[in-house]
């Protein structure tokens, strides 16, 4: 078999990437990236994220900057390999295909749930700091704004949805976009308290059509679009209710891209809208809500390395299985119907 043809970032084509959040959940996301970073066809421009999304995408950034697309599939691996191998005693006995919480990582989310975040973790401690601090160097991904960064957060005091940009891109951004109230203390930027960005945007979608250069955005989910047996038990009515409040921002924002088309459809004046960006965006779409149904919730705290790898190793298989059809359509015509999602 002759080598496949290496592609320059010249013959690339460029695409701007949406990544949901979803905690450990997120290296169904890694994945995807390594797959189409493997790929070669497509340069990633920009990226918005929330949560495990927001450090999917700051990662991506940094490899991009740091080695290309190979530097960027590095960093990427580095990056959850570390998340993997902290606190790996806490997650002894977990599930490797299901992400089943080991007897002590199920103990602590149960206390989680009676505690306060100053009472169960009265140090503030967060691992994920290290980790991000060591693997992403903040000043050059602001001091080269080449790759279009929209980290998601919630202000804790008033709900709204607070944006860093590539040039207010740090650490602290990336934590508070991943906080989890019942776990860790809000984080503060600027005398200001941040919680998870997933009650506010998750991911942010129209900043990239309304501000990005790139046409074409391609989502990469991990909520499902609908779920199983309605919930019975305490237990999976709380279950049920956090995932539902963590992807109602997304529902919302693509119902208010089908009503922005629409109206532009219905103009008196069409070739005002003609060009606007919002309309002349194209989506593309990457999940796989069979596999995100059958993990439990609880999962999404599953930290162990075994568990990432089970979930980067189907987030390519999904990420192949659209490069091998949908991607063809990429800078041509939108391959998802967002008035699906209202």
């Amino acid at each position: 078999m002759a080598p496949r043809k290496r592609r320059t970032r010249a013959t690339a084509r460029p695409l701007s990437l949406a990544l949901q959040g979803g905690g450990a959940h997120g290296a169904f996301t890694w994945g995807v990236l390594d797959a189409l970073l493997e790929d070669g066809r497509f340069d990633p421009c920009g990226a918005s994220g929330t949560s495990a999304g927001a450090m999917n995408a700051v990662v991506l950034a940094h490899g991009l900057l740091e080695g290309g697309r190979d530097g960027a599939r590095e960093a990427l691996s580095r990056f959850w390999s570390a998340v993997g191998g902290n606190a790996s005693l806490l997650h002894v006995g977990a599930g490797a295909s299901n992400g089943r919480p080991s007897p002590m990582a199920s103990l602590m989310l149960q206390w989680s749930g009676f505690l306060a975040p100053a009472q169960f973790n009265p140090m503030g401690y967060d691992p994920l700091r290290d980790i991000v601090e060591a693997q992403v160097d903040f000043e050059r991904l602001r001091a080269e704004p080449g790759f279009d960064l929209f980290i998601a957060a919630t202000h804790a005091n008033t709900g709204r949805l607070r944006l860093f940009r590539t040039a207010e891109i740090s650490a602290d951004a990336v934590l508070a976009s991943a906080c989890l109230p019942a776990l860790y203390q809000a984080v503060e930027i600027d005398g200001e308290p941040y919680w998870d960005g997933a009650f506010a945007a998750n991911p942010p979608v129209l900043p990239l059509l309304a501000e990005c250069r790139v046409d074409d955005v391609l989502m990469v989910l991990l909520n499902p679009a609908t779920h199983g047996a309605t919930p019975r038990t305490a237990s999976d009515i709380r279950d049920r209710s956090q995932v539902l409040a963590f992807n109602a921002a997304f529902l919302a924002e693509m119902r208010s891209l089908v009503r922005m088309r629409e109206f532009m459809r219905r103009s008196i004046v069409p070739w005002l809208v003609k060009e606007h960006p919002v309309r002349r965006k194209r989506l593309h779409l990457i999940a796989d809500d069979a596999l995100m149904a059958r993990l439990d919730n609880d999962s999404r705290s599953t930290t162990s390395l075994p568990f990432l790898e089970t979930l980067r190793d189907h987030g390519r298989s999904c990420a192949q299985a659209w490069l091998a059809g949908d991607a063809i359509s990429v800078g041509k015509r939108s391959t998802v119907d967002v008035a699906g999602f209202r």
